[in-house]
């Protein structure tokens, strides 16, 4: 019964976009094996021609020959629609780019296709690897230009798309360096591999007897049967220039209807007006008029970034997308007059104002740069708190309290540096340290761990140093959770600061002020114990309501943190 809802949850969040990305790296997946089998001519021609073997028995075994061609089709329907759609091109340099180049493959490969498939399937041609690179470096040498620049383009297309997918994942930060690296190697040695393979047949091809038997009838076909594959692949690809041209056509009646069919007013709530046609969405709007407006992931419904709330009367706007609703739910508004910018297109005046204001200024007035914002990642939270600090400032001067307050938050901090922590935010006499930044979320786990024992330890050196001058030892508590959260910078002009937001760091803060009421040191989620691996049953397991939360949480009560360290060292023992 559970699978339904899920179900019904995927398809809410799919949309044109989500489509267009599954047949992309269906085809980038076709475009890496390919370029790696054209990487074995740096070992041999016959290396290239036993990968080839492999990798066309995969794709054109026929459900993979079925979903390649259906994603290839696909895919260029839509970067047709995606062109028509496309109301305003001031985004980003590469959004426009990654457009053009793909608009061009096919172009560039419908001669290659159509002379090695379509030459296979109506002549029984079988031209492999030695009859395309004796075309491309002895018979036609400027198709090898031609070939070239299809690859680079192919390449950074699907590159451009896989970095735009991958970007808002947690993982990315870590594994873009590896993935830039395969982004230069990869087309660098298929580009060597036909260089070096054309070089090997260009040679041979010299000798009689390797025509003979690499350039039969039944591998190049005749002048005839070439001649009609050209045919072909130019009424083709006149077909799609005359796509293109319909779609081109279609975006200019769509302009004159707009403009026939009057304008509309976007009030922004701070006094500001502008006049668009009918049928721009409000985040193209704002782009056309240079109003700046929040936008992470570049209006593609895949953050919430540019929300608006509707001032007035919203039951005439049009209803949301799947892929709206799913964003809005997914953030949990249930507010019908909140609405994403980027997917409204209204078709009557309308007044709204921006819930998240985009940092148009820096600190000495000029535009500035957009911010490290909206990364997700799995980070572990752990709030400290002191306790009895008003008490304490009632018995002292103040001057002598920011003194000890500062030395229990120099004590915290340390522990925190020295388990890989990072000290994030100070509230009073309470600290945020992130853990995860620089590493994966068990590592992170066990140096949240370490570092609530290291605190504890910290502190009781502190209580040792100011005996002499507290009625009361300092205590303390700690409330330890991880997940996904959203970290960047969040402030205003000289004020900003790099933080992490999400449901994660709000748990973390209510298990540390569940440390009251359960009398103990720390607490510990069931995420943290269960993704550090210590053991189930080295720490009490209680299940505790969190405000704000349905759902009672599984945590762990630590009364003295200073076990933490040794349950941390048992597990890593165990591990190796």
């Amino acid at each position: 019964m559970a699978t339904a809802p899920r179900q019904m949850s995927v398809v809410r969040a799919t949309g044109v976009r989500q489509v267009r990305l599954v047949c992309g790296i269906i085809l980038f997946a076709y475009v890496v094996s390919h370029f790696l089998n054209h990487a074995l001519g740096n070992i041999s021609v016959d290396a290239m021609e036993t990968g080839v073997y492999y990798h066309t028995l995969f794709w054109q075994f026929l459900p993979v020959a079925i979903v390649f061609y259906t994603a290839a089709l696909t895919h260029m329907g839509l970067g047709l629609y995606a062109l028509y759609q496309r109301r305003q091109f001031r985004w980003r340099t590469i959004e426009p780019l990654q457009l053009v180049l793909g608009l061009s493959i096919p172009v560039l490969v419908m001669g290659h296709v159509i002379g090695v498939r379509l030459g296979q399937t109506l002549y029984g041609h079988e031209k492999l690897y030695p009859q395309e690179l004796y075309l491309f470096f002895v018979a036609a040498p400027g198709r090898l230009w031609q070939m070239t620049i299809l690859l680079l383009i192919a390449w950074v297309h699907g590159c451009i798309g896989i970095y735009f997918w991958l970007r808002l994942k947690p993982f990315f930060t870590r594994a873009a360096p590896y993935l830039l690296a395969a982004a230069v190697l990869v087309p660098t040695l298929s580009l060597l591999g036909i260089y070096q393979g054309g070089r090997s047949v260009a040679a041979d091809s010299d000798d009689g007897e390797w025509r003979t038997h690499n350039l039969t009838r039944r591998q190049v076909g005749t002048a005839a049967e070439g001649n009609t594959l050209d045919r072909i692949a130019g009424g083709l690809t006149i077909g799609y220039f005359g796509l293109l041209g319909l779609v081109l056509v279609a975006r200019g009646a769509r302009a004159l209807r707009e403009r026939r069919g009057g304008m509309i007013a976007l009030s922004y709530g701070n006094g500001k007006t502008v006049r668009v046609p009918k049928g721009l969405s409000v985040l193209e709007a704002s782009l056309r008029h240079n109003v700046p407006h929040a936008s992470v992931c570049g209006g593609r419904a895949r953050c919430s970034t540019c929300r608006i709330r509707i001032i007035g009367d919203h039951d005439t706007l049009p209803t949301p997308s799947q892929r709206e609703a799913f964003v809005l739910t997914r953030v949990g508004t249930a507010d019908p007059s909140i609405r994403l910018a980027c997917q409204l297109r209204p078709t009557s005046d309308l007044s709204f104002f921006q819930l998240f204001t985009p940092h148009t200024h820096g600190a000495d007035g000029q535009a500035s740069t957009s911010a490290s914002i909206g990364q997700e990642r799995y980070l572990v939270s752990l709030f400290v708190d002191m306790r009895g600090s008003t008490q304490l400032a009632e018995k002292r001067l103040p001057f002598d309290t920011v003194f000890i307050v500062n030395r229990f938050l120099g004590a915290v901090s340390q522990a925190v540096i020295e388990n890989g922590g990072q000290p994030n935010q100070f509230v009073g006499d309470g600290m945020l340290a992130l853990f995860g930044l620089a590493a994966d979320p068990q590592t992170a786990c066990r140096q949240a761990l370490k570092a609530a024992a290291g605190i504890a330890t910290h502190i009781d050196a502190l209580n040792d140093l100011l005996s002499h001058d507290l009625r009361q030892p300092i205590r303390f508590g700690i409330g330890i959770h991880g997940g996904e959260v959203i970290i960047g910078d969040i402030g205003y002009r000289d004020h900003i600061v790099f933080t992490a937001l999400g449901d994660a760091v709000n748990v973390a803060a209510r298990l540390q002020d569940m440390t009251k009421t359960l009398a103990c040191e720390a607490i510990v989620s069931e995420e943290i114990r269960r993704t550090a691996d210590i053991a189930e049953d080295a720490l009490p397991q209680q299940e505790v309501a969190i405000r704000g939360r349905d759902e009672v949480l599984a945590v762990r009560v630590v009364a003295n943190a200073r076990e933490l360290a040794g349950l941390v060292d048992r597990s890593e023992r165990v591990a190796a």
